[in-house]
């Protein structure tokens, strides 16, 4: 088993799995035993889960995320499954929130029993979706950051082409420019000459 820490009202440091044993010692009748119970079985269907303390006072149990909470209420205590609603329940165990389109819960009353078995094959299978899910994440993260370093990309190399196309533009304005030039200083001696010439002719 697990452990993680969570803080009591005092702020003292404490074990989840010390605070979920002190709520099943605490309610001492059949919520109790049947919390215990259910507990045992989680950590039958793997030794790796995790114990969770959790909003106020919530016992969690997870393994790659959430498998399901251990809540208990006057007449029922109540596992509800995080992603229940993706699970196979051939044994038909959820038989509460069943008009979710995520969770799922079993709803234990004093003096029922739930198939062991059967709830071990769902605590496995909701960690097997986690897992799932988790291997699933990074492979996402790793398309969205190609896609954008494509996206930086070729914002780049758009502005690259409009640098490159400014400058052309500016080289050949220059260029025509420098042509003009050449070409007034080419006009500037002959018209000098034509006039020159005139001029002698008017005089004589």
């Amino acid at each position: 088993m697990k452990k993680s820490s969570a803080k009591s009202s005092t702020g003292a440091s404490q074990s989840a799995s010390d605070l979920i044993s002190k709520r099943i010692a605490d309610l001492d009748d059949w919520r109790g035993a049947t919390l215990s119970k259910m507990r045992g079985l989680i950590h039958e269907a793997n030794p790796d889960v995790i114990e969770e303390w959790k909003w106020m006072g919530t016992p969690v149990f997870s393994n790659s995320g959430i498998i399901c909470t251990g809540e208990s209420y006057k007449s029922v205590v109540k596992l509800t499954f995080a992603k229940g609603a993706f699970l196979n329940d051939p044994a038909r165990l959820f038989n509460s929130s069943l008009e979710g389109n995520v969770r799922r819960a079993i709803d234990i009353k004093e003096g029922e029993d739930v198939d062991a078995t059967a709830f071990k094959a769902l605590v496995r299978e909701a960690i097997e979706l986690n897992a799932a899910k988790m291997t699933k994440k990074p492979a996402k993260k790793a398309v969205k950051k190609v896609a954008t370093v494509r996206k930086v990309a070729g914002k780049k190399a758009v502005a690259k082409k409009a640098v490159t196309k400014k400058a052309t533009a500016k080289k050949a304005s220059a260029g025509k420019t420098a042509a003009k030039k050449a070409t007034k200083k080419l006009a500037t001696p002959a018209s000098k000459t034509i006039a020159k010439t005139a001029s002698r002719k008017k005089a004589r």
